[in-house]
């Protein structure tokens, strides 16, 4: 009778499985490949766009078999990366900053001539650097096609670089990035930058451009966000919610933030940095979300009285009318830690500002839009080459007058 409920339990568990691919099969069928919507005040401005970034004209279809579901490509996108990412080779370069911390960043020098004297500024999303495989591959393809790379390593990310200082990033420190850019200059003053940010580094380049406003480096030719969710006090309260499985996602991202803080325990929570901040070991460790771990540490350490407080001076949606460049903000709708509620006050700025868009996508999760295969994707994804589209279309728009009104 035993061997005989096994058998059962068996067939039952082949039949759910044969189930679920027919529906997959059936999904991949009756699914609508949809171009990408842009919303933009400037007609110009988006003919422009759509003329020089051919992805932007036609469909985005994803990996047949998995890639409709935001979930399998957020995952995927996270624990795999990208398939057979390279390892570029760069220069570390190092800053010595004021607070005493040592800022580090990577040069990847272009490898053809392809593209004039232009260079990619690119900040990782949370607890990411230069190592990061999507980054990796990003700053290869970029490489081939003529461009050089910059990628900021956001302190305490690097586990072979240690803190000089009690502090790591944050959601909303730009001076790290405004060190990097200005060593860049002073490097390659001739040369064009331009700024893509991939999730939290979404939200700090365009912090960043709108804290600069009119006083923004002439050389900065214009800013790529992909995937933030633009209002981190509001999308905190969404990724606490059990919908959608954010509460998971926030749980894996507390986690890693919270390793991080302990990998660099001897700098982070050293006793006169307690001392300092009033920081309880106890209550970091302890910490079950992200605003708990902010209200332990983050906060303290940069001395804002509450956590809404600190997140409400982080987010970037307080910062866009300031913006003084072109700037493109690309989201999917499938984002499984950005709901669409948070969508609404970009795609109203881009439709009020001009030489700016926004940039909305049915699937690809957060930050993976993989395509192609019905099993295996490309190796370059749907963003890997729509990024390296629009920063060209962005550097000949350097070239032009600017637009009025």
């Amino acid at each position: 009778m035993h061997m005989e409920d096994n058998r059962m339990a068996a067939a039952l568990a082949i039949f759910a499985v044969l189930l679920w691919f027919i529906f997959k099969v059936l999904n991949i069928y009756n699914s609508q490949y949809k171009k990408p919507r842009i919303y933009c005040k400037d007609a110009d401005f988006q003919t422009y766009l759509t003329k020089l970034v051919p992805t932007l004209q036609s469909p985005y279809i994803p990996t047949k078999f998995w890639g409709f579901d935001g979930h399998i490509q957020t995952i995927l996108h996270s624990v795999f990366g990208r398939m057979k990412s390279p390892w570029p080779r760069g220069e570390r370069c190092e800053i010595l900053l004021e607070d005493g911390s040592t800022l580090t960043y990577d040069v990847y020098q272009r490898l053809s001539k392809d593209k004039g004297n232009v260079t990619i500024m690119i900040v990782p999303g949370i607890c990411n650097s230069s190592e990061s495989v999507y980054v990796r591959t990003f700053v290869y393809y970029a490489q081939c096609h003529g461009y050089r790379c910059a990628v900021l390593n956001h302190l305490g990310a690097l586990a072979s670089v240690k803190l000089t200082a009690p502090r790591m990033f944050t959601y909303g420190h730009t001076d790290d990035l405004r060190a990097v850019v200005k060593h860049l200059n002073q490097r390659y003053p001739t040369s064009k930058i331009i700024l893509v940010g991939y999730s939290l580094g979404g939200n700090l380049i365009t912090k960043y451009l709108g804290e600069e406003g009119e006083d923004v480096s002439k050389n900065i030719a214009g800013g790529v966000s992909v995937c933030q969710g633009y209002n981190i006090l509001e999308g905190t309260k969404w990724l606490l919610q059990w919908a959608n499985f954010r509460r998971i996602y926030l749980y894996f991202i507390t986690e890693a933030v919270k390793s991080l803080i302990l990998r660099h325990r001897k700098m982070l929570l050293s006793e006169q940095a307690k001392q300092m901040y009033e920081l309880s070991e106890t209550d970091i460790i302890s910490a079950a979300t992200l605003p708990e771990l902010d209200e332990a540490y983050t906060r303290k350490v940069h001395k804002f009285k509450s956590v809404p407080e600190f997140y409400q001076w982080s987010s970037s949606i307080n910062y866009l009318p300031k913006i003084k460049v072109p700037q493109l903000f690309l989201n999917s709708m499938d984002d499984p830690l950005i709901p669409e509620v948070l969508l609404k006050p970009i795609r109203e700025h881009a439709q009020n500002t001009v030489r700016t868009a926004f940039i909305e996508v049915d699937y690809g999760g957060h930050l993976a839009f993989y395509e192609g295969g019905f099993l295996f994707p490309n190796t370059i994804t749907w963003l890997d080459r729509t990024l390296l589209n629009v920063v060209g279309s962005l550097d000949e728009l350097d070239q032009l007058q600017p637009a009025q009104g």
